[in-house]
């Protein structure tokens, strides 16, 4: 098994399944996400293609749950090489006005609080040499985005802060911009649009590998 690890938070399907799968041949896979059976299914993946993952089916928005992941990896491990951090949340869209309370709190929960809770476990298992990915969306100020527009920009604000802050010091902060992918995310924005079209997951953790493995 290999001893490069990375972490997956937002492993169970789409763009971050396709990463997990991309990075096996090279990295051990620690794949989080809330469905079992999604991440039973990536490691069986993985496995068929001479891999290797340890799976946690955790919810990111609870802080005692991740301190615990965390804790566990130093335990195990005493580091990371990498983490990719792929968990989103997309609310129904809506005009400003009629966002709904509970679609709010969800997108803050997820998109924007749980990442300012991972940033500093994560941190000290990074170090000076590991490297952290988000994903841009810049929907912020589009009509009918405003939930997910948001707390989407409040969490690249965060990791942008942290790249800035880390330049000298480690560790690595990237931001990347994934293309437009058929994903279930994407079908709750623009459900009648030709999916065909798109680029496939798979497809665009092939062409973002390059940058996420690069010095």
């Amino acid at each position: 098994m290999t001893d490069r690890l990375a972490l997956i938070t937002g492993a169970s399907r789409g763009l971050g399944a396709a990463l997990a799968e991309a990075l096996a041949p090279t990295h051990h896979i620690i794949a989080v996400a809330r469905t079992t059976g999604a991440l039973e299914e990536l490691d069986d993946r993985i496995k068929a293609a001479g891999g290797s993952a340890t799976l946690a089916p955790m919810d990111i928005t609870v802080p005692e749950a991740m301190a615990t992941l965390c804790r566990g990896i130093f335990d195990r491990w005493g580091k990371l090489d990498l983490w990719v951090h792929s968990a989103i949340h997309a609310a129904p869209l809506s005009p400003a006005h009629h966002v709904a309370a509970k679609d709010w709190q969800k997108s803050m929960e997820i998109n924007a609080t749980a990442t300012s809770v991972l940033i500093p476990y994560v941190a000290p298992l990074l170090g000076q040499h590991g490297k952290a990915v988000f994903f841009d969306d810049p929907r912020a100020g589009e009509k009918f985005f405003g939930a997910y527009g948001a707390t989407k920009s409040a969490q690249i604000a965060l990791a942008r802060s942290w790249q800035e802050e880390t330049l000298r010091t480690g560790p690595r902060v990237t931001l990347l911009t994934p293309p437009p992918m058929p994903t279930a995310l994407r079908a709750r924005f623009f459900p009648g649009e030709d999916r065909a079209v798109l680029t496939s997951p798979a497809e665009a953790a092939a062409d973002l590998l390059p940058q996420i493995l690069s010095d």
